[in-house]
């Protein structure tokens, strides 16, 4: 009977970031220019008789979060919802801040909580080496995912090294 062997080594790197991204505008300037100077010099490619570029988004998630205030400024409640894009986001958060009926239903002020919502990007990247991998972006961390060329890890490494809001 044939025995499976392995035939590459998919590697994961994560860097954690010293405080979070401040805000979503930052958070989508760094992923634009990601996608718009290609820091890693990637590739252009083709599968299945389509052309990929070499940075392509392939999921984005952004968690827009209100809390509701008491008199006392005591939280009495809370509301959050998940957006796929930026305009969602920031129409979904005003959406959540008007409502009356909500505002209503938590017997409290409603207050945005930026503090603690999210943003995540997924980028998928083809190095001219021939691999495709994967850097996820959030608010707190970028994580390197399905690379097994240690150059890379470095060339993503030293892109980040250059951002100081990746610190």
């Amino acid at each position: 009977m044939a025995d499976f062997v392995q035939s590459t080594t998919v590697k994961t790197a994560v860097r954690t970031l010293a405080s979070p991204i401040a805000d979503v505008e930052t958070f989508n300037s760094i992923v634009s220019a990601v996608i718009n100077t290609n820091p890693f010099g990637c590739a252009a490619y083709m599968t299945a008789g389509q052309t990929h570029l070499p940075v392509e988004k392939t999921k984005e998630s952004y968690v827009a979060k209100i809390v509701y205030e008491d008199a006392n400024v005591k939280t009495v409640g809370n509301q959050s919802a998940k957006f796929n894009t930026i305009a969602g986001f920031t129409a979904g958060a005003a959406a959540l801040l008007a409502c009356a009926d909500l505002t209503a239903a938590h017997a409290g002020s409603p207050v945005r909580d930026m503090e603690n919502e999210t943003f995540a990007v997924t980028l998928k990247c083809h190095d001219p080496n021939g691999e495709l991998y994967f850097v996820n972006l959030s608010r707190d961390k970028v994580t390197l995912t399905s690379y097994s060329d240690d150059a890379i890890r470095t060339k993503v490494d030293t892109w980040a090294d250059t951002i100081p809001e990746l610190a």
